[in-house]
Formats: structure tokens, sequence, C-alpha cells
């Protein structure tokens, strides 16, 4: 086609020595033609991907970056490979023979530290996103081989200019400004390729990686704590890290929560002697100077999660792919770590004082995640009922008082424990506290609803005793039609 010969034409200028603005606008036109897969078909070849691969800086091993008056052509280089890759079989077989994600992780290498060149680092990282999600081989060169866990992580660590305090803590200015859009794609180009690399990594790892992964964990926990330039670009970063963070062996994410320093805890202890005396349940978290703290715990990264829990479900759709992810980090965080689940517990599921109302009405967040219980949504109603009874530490007594038995049945049925009882894992024995609000409305709790109901009047209370006399005829009479067709029955078998 006039495309295709196009297309060719391109590349036989590409080859040529002409200026660098003449390449720019070869490559513009060449990336809005290789959008169309019928077009790529006849112009991909070993020959033309390595063309692209030398313009993109692909191909030199020692050649550092410092000509400025070359990185748009390296830009729109690599933009041109990323369509390439993702519309053409061929290209992504050549990808292979050509073994570019060892040479994208090398121009990484280049330029990892280097803040101006944030577009070159973007489009390597999307191209090294889709090399990893179209071949699984590759996402085994790429943890292995290749060491991409760390190297990703020091593109990240770069992206956030992260500054460690400890081995796994950083410092988090809560005052300062936002990512530069820049960065923040960068961060999230980074973030989709290590989900890739890390794919499966919480089921099969080596011990000598948890040092990788919990450096990883705590530069993750430096990303919820800071915003984007925009409210949606924040949430599309912070899904991201969530998606990560659900890849990260549980007995790692310890490192989301960290001990308070010597000021934040002289800071708490002074806000825990202001509260009032009477708000005793309220005492083991307060927030001081923007930090959510438990148990001389530093909670922010898990309070940002639970924040991130809630936006999704008041967005109302995309349950399965929007709200499982995090509903299953917390989860699997609660059941892992005590003091995550105290704090999660605390938030989610406070003491009762009212419960005039079911457990599924109103705006808080354990009133929405009860409605969840509901769902049609097979998938998103067990998450929802199995973060609730992790909370619960799998007590089906401690669930029901929160829930409600209709709420809870589903759950309870697929477990068997309608009868009651608790579920295989085990938790520490410290006992829930009931409020005296709770304990006097108990006795007039329905347990199928969850709420207070008030008595109904005893109908008989009203009546004459000529009325009682009546009614106790009636039902005597009922009795004895029924025995009389029961024995008609049994006389009817017999005979048979």
């Amino acid at each position: 086609t006039l495309c295709s010969k196009l297309c060719e034409g391109i590349f036989k200028v590409l080859v040529r020595d002409i200026p660098t603005t003449c390449q720019v606008s070869c490559l513009e036109v060449l990336r809005i033609l290789s959008r169309d897969k019928k077009i790529l078909v006849p112009v991909t070849t070993k020959e033309n991907m390595q063309i692209l691969l030398r313009l993109a800086k692909l191909n030199e091993s020692d050649d550092s970056l410092e000509k400025v008056s070359e990185f748009p052509v390296i830009v729109e280089s690599l933009k041109c490979l990323c369509n390439i890759v993702f519309n053409s079989q061929m290209a992504q077989q050549l990808s292979l023979e050509l073994n570019l994600a060892a040479k994208l992780c090398n121009l990484l290498r280049k330029c990892k530290d280097r803040k101006f060149i944030n577009d070159i680092k973007c489009f390597d990282l999307r191209l090294l996103f889709l090399l990893s999600l179209l071949h699984t081989d590759i996402r085994s060169q790429l943890r292995y081989e290749l060491q991409g866990l760390p190297l990703l992580t020091q593109i990240l660590e770069s992206a956030f200019s992260i500054k460690w305090t400890d081995e796994y803590e950083s410092a988090v200015d809560h005052n300062g400004p936002p990512l530069s859009p820049q960065e923040t794609d960068c961060a999230i180009e980074a973030l989709k390729a290590l989900f890739n690399v890390t794919v499966d990594s919480w089921k099969v790892h080596k011990e000598s990686d948890s040092h990788q992964f919990r450096v990883m964990a705590a530069v993750l926990r430096h990303c919820l704590l800071i915003v984007g330039p925009t409210e949606d670009k924040t949430e599309e970063l912070h899904s991201n890290a969530v998606n990560l963070l659900s890849n990260v062996p549980v007995s790692c994410l310890d490192v989301l929560i960290c001990p308070l320093t010597h000021e934040e805890t002289a800071q708490e202890a002074t806000t825990l002697d202001e509260l009032p005396s009477d708000k005793t349940a309220e005492k083991e978290t307060v927030l001081k100077n923007n930090t959510m703290v438990y148990n001389g715990m530093n909670m922010e990264a898990i309070h940002v999660l639970l924040s991130f829990m809630e936006k999704r479900i008041d967005k109302g759709s995309s349950y399965r792919e929007g709200l499982t992810p995090v509903l299953s980090l917390l989860t699997e965080c609660s059941r892992a770590h005590r003091n995550i689940r105290k704090f999660l517990k605390d938030q989610v599921l406070p003491p009762l004082r009212d419960v005039t109302n079911r457990p599924e009405v109103g705006s808080t967040v354990r009133n929405k995640l009860v409605r969840l219980m509901t769902h049609v949504d097979l998938g998103v109603k067990q998450i929802a009922a199995e973060f609730l009874f992790v909370l619960c530490k799998e007590r089906v007594d401690s669930l029901l008082k929160y829930t409600g038995y209709g709420n809870a049945a589903g759950l309870l049925a697929a477990r068997g424990l309608l009868a009651g009882g608790r579920g295989d894992n085990w938790y520490s024995e410290d006992e829930d506290t009931d409020t005296e609000e709770y304990k006097n409305a108990k006795p007039n709790i329905n347990l199928i609803t969850g709420h207070l109901e008030e008595p109904m009047p005893n109908p008989i209370d009203e009546m004459t005793e000529e009325q009682k006399e009546y009614e106790a005829m009636k039902l005597v009479n009922m009795l004895d039609k029924l025995s009389r067709r029961a024995d008609v029955k049994d006389l009817q078998q017999d005979g048979g």
C-alpha cells in the first residue's frame, strides 16, 4: 500500500546522515503510521528494527548520553518502538532475537539518576513494560539475569527523590511540592514494569530476596505518602503502587509501618494526655502533624490505603478491577501483621454505640463494606466479607455483632461456620470490650438484621377473659382437625 511504501521510504532516509530535525520529523510520521497493524506487516524487518535501535541509543554499550541535541531523536525512536512492538507479533519475536530487554536496561542504567532526561526513561520503561507483558520469558530474564528488581526500584527512588533516614525508612515532606508530570509518568511506568517482573513473587521467592522486597516496599510506602500534579494522577500513581504491593511477600510488608522517632513519640504522649478521660477507646489512635499514630507506630501508609479503598467503594463501579486489589492487600496485611489488623479494626469496626440502624445503612466504612457483602459480584462479595472476618480475628460471634447474620450468611456457609466457631488462622487472644450502650441494647438486637428492634407488644395482653377463652377453643379445634387428617393419611398408607 501507499502507507507501507511511505514507511519504507522513511527507513531509507533514516539510515542516511541527515540533520537531527529531519530525523525527528521522519520519526514523528513513522510513529503515527505505526499505529496501523496493516501498515506494519511489510515493514517490520530485522533491519528496520535495528535502525530504530541505533537511533534510540540502544546499540551502544559504552556511549554515554551527553549530546542533548540527540534526545528528541531517542525519544521519538522509543515511541515508534513502543507502537511497533505493541502492534506487531513479528516485532515481538524480533525483540527476543535482538535481546531488546537487555538493551533497554542498559539505557536505563545510563540515565537512571539524571532528572533532565525523564522522557527517555519514561518511554524506555513503557517499552520494557510492553515486552514483559507480552513475553513471560522476558519477565524471568528481567528478574534474574538483568537484575530488573533493584534497577527499577532505583528508578523509582530517583523519581521520588528519596532520602533514606534508616534502612527501610525515608524522609517524607508533607509540605513539599507535588511530583512533576514527568516524574509522575516515569514512576507509573516503572511501577507497571515492576509489577510484571514480580508477578507471583508472593508465592515463590528466595529468603535472600527479602531485603530487596523490603526496600521496594519502603519505596512504595513513600509513594503512598506523596501526591502527583493532579488528583487523577495521584490516584493512578497510588493504584499502581497498590497493585505492586500485592506482589510483595506478605512477610515483607511490615515496613509499611514503622516505629515513631523520639520527637514523634513525645508529640503522641502530649496528644494522648489532651484527650478527654471518657474517650479511652479512641486513645490508641491519634492524629498529630498529619501523622496517623497507633500504639507507637506510624500508620500513615495504611491510612492512605484505607482512604484509597473507601474512594474506590464510593465510585460505585469497576469494583473487581479497582477495589479488590486494595481489599485483598489490606486483608493479607491484617492477617499477617497484628498492629495493622488492630489499627484497621479501630478505624473500620470501632466499638459499637448506636445500633438503631441496620449495619448496611449509613455512610461509615463499616456500612459500605457490609453493603458489599451482598453484592452481585461473587468475587467482590467474598473479599469484602473476608476482610471484615479477618478484622474480627475470624470469630463468628464478633463478625455477627458488626454485620448481622443475614449479611454474613454467604461467608459463613462457604467456610462451614453457620453453626458458629472461628476460622483456621490463629490470632492473639486480646478480647474486644463492648461499650455500655451496646451492652444495654444487646438483649433487643435482632441477630439476623444486626440492629436494635423494639419488642413487639403481646396481643393477648389487650384481650378480655372471654376473648382469650374463645381463641383457646379455636386453637383446640384446629389441632383436632389436624390430628384427624393425620389419622386418615396413616389409614390410607396402611391400606395401600
